[in-house]
């Protein structure tokens, strides 16, 4: 279970703290077990400070304690601070980034349910998609759902997500797909041929809506594997 620890302090010498965790930082790279940290500093007390600290769980956050790297960072921030830092210990029950779920919906509810409709609540109207593979670039989002009805019909994808990774407002997500060569294909009839493709694409988020898309997936394999070119 990941655990979270925060610590809530008090001090007038931030940019100093701001140094202090620069240096904690690098003295235990290669050691340190926190995995996130986010310091925030309080919009109407420019004293109040607080460190989000995440840890894949208690033991692992016990064990970076322990490091005598933290240890004297931690005299040293004392040093730093007003009053005694109070440290709240959490155990998170609930961990959901909402645009990582959003582009997860897209493949598994635009595609793998093949629900086009469902697009127009997850991209926003001025959409934007990029893909070496469009005909023109880029694709607005009724062009899209023109387009992936298209790939739906022609080979039955189904979508496994693989991996995604979250930052900022962008999201990439490592997929494989795998259908079956069922309808026409630029101009090729079916060859009733299954397909496996690996591929990534990156979101970009605004106003909680997907505003624009960058796609990268193996194009020489579909051709291969429809048997239009040799490898």
């Amino acid at each position: 279970m990941t655990f979270v620890q925060v610590i809530d302090l008090k001090t007038t010498r931030v940019g100093e703290m701001d140094r202090l965790m620069d240096r904690w930082t690098e003295a235990t790279r290669g050691k340190r077990t926190a995995t996130h940290s986010i310091v925030g500093k309080d919009r109407s007390d420019s004293t109040h400070v607080v460190e989000i600290v995440e840890f894949p769980s208690y033991e692992e956050a016990m064990r970076n304690s322990k490091l005598p790297e933290t240890d004297r960072i931690f005299k040293e921030m004392m040093e730093l601070c007003d009053d005694v830092p109070r440290f709240t210990d959490l155990d998170v029950v609930r961990d959901e980034q909402l645009n990582k779920s959003a582009a997860r919906a897209f493949f598994e509810t635009v595609i793998n349910d093949r629900d086009l409709g469902a697009a127009d609540g997850l991209l926003s109207p001025d959409y934007s998609d990029h893909d070496p593979a469009n005909a023109a670039d880029p694709l607005g989002r009724r062009e899209l759902k023109e387009q992936t009805g298209m790939y739906l019909s022609a080979f039955e994808p189904v979508f496994v997500i693989e991996e995604q990774i979250a930052e900022g407002n962008l999201v990439t997500t490592r997929w494989t797909v795998t259908g079956t060569h069922s309808g026409e294909y630029l101009g090729l009839e079916p060859t009733g041929r299954p397909l496996t493709i690996t591929g990534h694409t990156t979101f970009r988020f605004e106003d909680g809506k997907i505003a624009e898309g960058w796609w990268n997936w193996d194009q020489l394999g579909v051709m291969s594997q429809l048997g239009l070119v040799e490898t």
